[in-house]
C-alpha cells in the first residue's frame, strides 16, 4: 500500500486494461485523481465532501474556549455556484467508475446535503434511502440561538431507477436483534482512542466513527467488492475495508492526512473467516441492540460468548449474529435454538470473558449506554 503520485495520474485512460490501484490513496485533486480510474470498476462510493460551512468568526464554549470547527481552505469556496460546480465535477468521476449495480453514499449536513441531493438526482442516480445519523453525544449549541445540530444526513443513491444494487437486509435486521432496521440510526461521534490526535490536537476535524462505515459497508458491499473514498481524510473508510475484507482505493490531497490514514490502515487487523460470514436471509432491545456493541468494537466480531455454565458456546460473527456447530441465529434465537427453548434473553444468557471474569453480555451494553449517553 501507498501513495501514488499526482504526475502519474495525469495520463488519461487508454484502451489498453488499467490495473486499479487496490489499498492506494491517489494524491491530488480528487477529480483528477478518479480520472485514472477505468470505467465502471467499483462497487461502492462512500463521499465525505467538504461542507462548505461558510462559517463566519470563531466559535466559543461557555467558558471561552475554541470549538475545533472546520476553518481549513479545502472547505472554502466563493459561492454556491461554485461550490455546485465542484459537487457535480466529483459526482461526474463517482459515477463514470461505478459499476451498473453499484451504489454511492454521500454524507453532509444541512449547509450542503440538499444541494448535492439535487444534483444527484439530475445525473440520473436514484435515491434509495436519506438516513440519519443521529448523534448520541452532539455538541450543544453553545452560543443557544438554535436547535442544537444532532444529526448528519446520509443519502443512499443507486446507478438508475431500475439498476440493481447490493442490499444485504438479513445482516442488517441480524445487526438489530431480529428488528428491520430503520433510517435513523443512533451512533456516538468520533471520540476517545478512535480519535486521531497529533500533539494533542485532532488530526482531521470531521473524522466520522468506524461504527457508521461499518454499518454502511455491512449493509451495501460484500465481502471482496471494491469501495471508493473520494474524500478519504484520515482512512476510515480504509480501515473499516481492511477489517471487514473489502478492498478500498482513496483520494486525498493534505499529506497530513494521507500519512495518517496509511499508518492507521497498518494497524487495522482483518477480522478471521468464520467472523465474517453474515446472515444471508431467514427481540427484543430495549435501548441498544447486539449488533451496535460490536460495530462500535466494544464486543470483537471473532470473539466467543458461553452461557453462565459453559455448556454452550458460540463465535460473534461481523453482523452481530452467533453461530454454533449448524446453528446460527441472533443472541435471542441461537439461545432459544441450543436450550431447546420457546425463546431466550441472549443478554443475560450469554457471558463473555471480560477483565479476567465471566460477565454477561448485558454488563456490556449497560457500559456502552453509560459512555455514550448524552
Amino acid at each position: 500500500m501507498g501513495v501514488v503520485e499526482t504526475t502519474k495520474m495525469r495520463a488519461r485512460r487508454s484502451k489498453e486494461p488499467v490495473e486499479l490501484p487496490l489499498g492506494q490513496i491517489l494524491s491530488g485533486d480528487c477529480v483528477e485523481a478518479m480520472r485514472s480510474l477505468p470505467d465502471a470498476s467499483v462497487d461502492v462510493v462512500f463521499a465525505d465532501p467538504p461542507y462548505n460551512l461558510q462559517l463566519g468568526g470563531d466559535l466559543n464554549r461557555p467558558d471561552g474556549s475554541q470549538v475545533d470547527a472546520v476553518t481549513d481552505d479545502w472547505d472554502k469556496f466563493d459561492s454556491f455556484a461554485a461550490y455546485d460546480r465542484f459537487t457535480r465535477e466529483w459526482l461526474s468521476e463517482a459515477r463514470r467508475v461505478l459499476k451498473r449495480d453499484g451504489s454511492i453514499w454521500v454524507i453532509g449536513s444541512y449547509h450542503n446535503i440538499f444541494r448535492v441531493g439535487a444534483a444527484m438526482q439530475d445525473m440520473g442516480f436514484w435515491i434509495l434511502n436519506d438516513v440519519v445519523w443521529r448523534k448520541a453525544n452532539p455538541m450543544p449549541n453553545f452560543r443557544g440561538t438554535r436547535f442544537t445540530n444532532a444529526h448528519e444526513t446520509l443519502i443512499w443513491a443507486s446507478m438508475g431507477e431500475k439498476a440493481k444494487y447490493t442490499f444485504n437486509y438479513r445482516a442488517m435486521k441480524t445487526l438489530n436483534d431480529e428488528l428491520q432496521m430503520r433510517s435513523d440510526w443512533v451512533l456516538p461521534i468520533c471520540g476517545g482512542q478512535e480519535r486521531l490526535r497529533k500533539d494533542g490536537a485532532k488530526v482531521h476535524p470531521t473524522q466520522k466513527p468506524e461504527a457508521l462505515l461499518y454499518r454502511i459497508m455491512l449493509a451495501t458491499t460484500k465481502k471482496g467488492d471494491v469501495v471508493l473514498d473520494p474524500f478519504f481524510g484520515t482512512g476510515t473508510t480504509g480501515a473499516v475495508a481492511k477489517r471487514l475484507g473489502r478492498e478500498w482505493i482513496g483520494c486525498e490531497r493534505e499529506d497530513i492526512y494521507r500519512d495518517a490514514a496509511m499508518e492507521r490502515i497498518e494497524l487495522a487487523l482483518p477480522l478471521d473467516e468464520s467472523a465474517l460470514a453474515t446472515m444471508q436471509s431467514p427481540r427484543s432491545a430495549p435501548k441498544v441492540a447486539f449488533g451496535t456493541l460490536v460495530e462500535s468494537g466494544w464486543i470483537a466480531p471473532g470473539a466467543t460468548v458461553t452461557d453462565k455454565k459453559r455448556k454452550f458456546s458460540a463465535l460473534i460473527r461481523a453482523d452481530g449474529s452467533l453461530v454454533s456447530g449448524s446453528d446460527v441465529g441472533s443472541i435471542h434465537k441461537l439461545g432459544a435454538i441450543l436450550q431447546d427453548a420457546p425463546s431466550c434473553n441472549g443478554w443475560t444468557f450469554w457471558h463473555i470473558e471480560k477483565d479476567g471474569a465471566l460477565k454477561p453480555i448485558d454488563t456490556i451494553r449497560q457500559s456502552y449506554l453509560l459512555a455514550t449517553e448524552p
